[in-house]
């Protein structure tokens, strides 16, 4: 009889262990420091990005966060630490839209993208935009089409760099619309901008906060953004969609990752953190300033986004025969 309670009082404490572990987790979490791997270099969007949200999740967290730059090989090298990093809530990753190229792009990667990898947040958004020098003859997208079908390739376009977003959206609207440009890689936003502004290349395209100082300034002209609807940054500016591709639309993006069977309970926690830290009106507005337009999607919403991206990206890839750093 003894033990038949013993072992009655053993079940009962097993099963309360059971049903209280996880929210008990993620109320102790985390004891320590935590990392936000930033896959980039200083001074780019995505680090200060991670630096913005970690700045605002140390005082929630009560433990310091601390940005780990690892850049390189466009940013899959800190993603795949990131990967394979113990699942232990400790170690996150912000993702630029790169990540969901690079499966396509780069052979033999060290990890797998959709499987060593739990999707946290969706972040932001935001449009690019297609730039020209001000002293350039091309006022529009259209006045771009009509030169170079007459001359095929003989206007070139810069990116950061090949397999980038832009070069990728640009080589879908050559597709859509029948004519031909020159791609122009650049090892970054810096070296790109400082050839379109000088008129070295006829055509830059990047995100809003990379070209709109320089259209600020009066350096580069718009002729045309990504986005499905027009940006509030840059409202007179027309879409490619408005220019005769209908349903175009090309987005950058953000987002924050997980090791994967990171315990749902802390990605659940660093979510809701997140959501806080985005709601916050010195956040936000250091985000939306930028070009970006604040998404702050759970799980579900990121990991449907980034699949539909690399579906769609990586036909692009492959019917185009896009290799790395050509």
């Amino acid at each position: 009889m003894k033990r038949s309670w013993i072992r009655l009082g053993t079940s009962l404490c097993i099963a309360v262990s059971a049903f209280a572990g996880p929210p008990a987790y993620a109320q102790d979490w985390p004891t320590k420091p935590v990392k936000f791997i930033a896959p980039f270099p200083p001074g780019g969007s995505v680090d200060q990005v991670a630096r913005i949200l970690a700045n605002a999740l140390t005082p929630a967290l009560g433990q310091q966060v601390i940005v780990d730059n690892r850049g390189g090989a466009a940013g899959s090298i800190g993603t795949s630490l990131a990967a394979k990093s113990p699942p232990d809530g400790y170690t996150f990753v912000v993702v630029f839209d790169t990540h969901a190229v690079n499966p396509s792009l780069i052979p033999n990667m060290a990890f797998d993208t959709a499987k060593d990898l739990a999707p946290v947040m969706l972040i932001a958004t935001s449009p690019m935009a297609l730039v020209t020098n001000v002293a350039s003859p091309y006022k529009s997208l259209a006045d771009v089409i009509a030169a170079a079908k007459q001359k095929p390739g003989s206007i070139g376009f810069g990116t950061i760099g090949s397999g980038s977003l832009g070069h990728l959206a640009m080589t879908q609207l050559q597709t859509l619309g029948g004519f031909q440009l020159t791609h122009v890689p650049y090892k970054g936003g810096g070296p790109l901008m400082q050839d379109a502004i000088a008129g070295h290349v006829p055509l830059a395209i990047g995100t809003t906060f990379l070209v709109s100082p320089h259209i600020d300034s009066k350096l580069v002209r718009p002729l045309a953004v990504t986005s499905a609807k027009r940006t509030t940054q840059l409202a007179s500016v027309p879409t490619m969609a408005e220019q005769g591709f209908a349903g175009f639309a090309v987005l950058a993006w953000w987002g924050v990752l997980a090791p994967a069977n990171t315990p749902k309970p802390i990605i659940d926690r660093m979510n809701a953190e997140l959501v806080k830290a985005l709601a916050q009106p010195a956040v936000r507005d250091k985000l939306t300033q930028q070009g970006m337009d604040i998404v702050a999607g759970g799980p579900d919403v990121l990991a449907k986004f980034v699949a539909g991206e690399m579906d769609r990206w990586g036909k692009i890839v492959k019917d185009n025969n896009i290799k790395p750093g050509e």
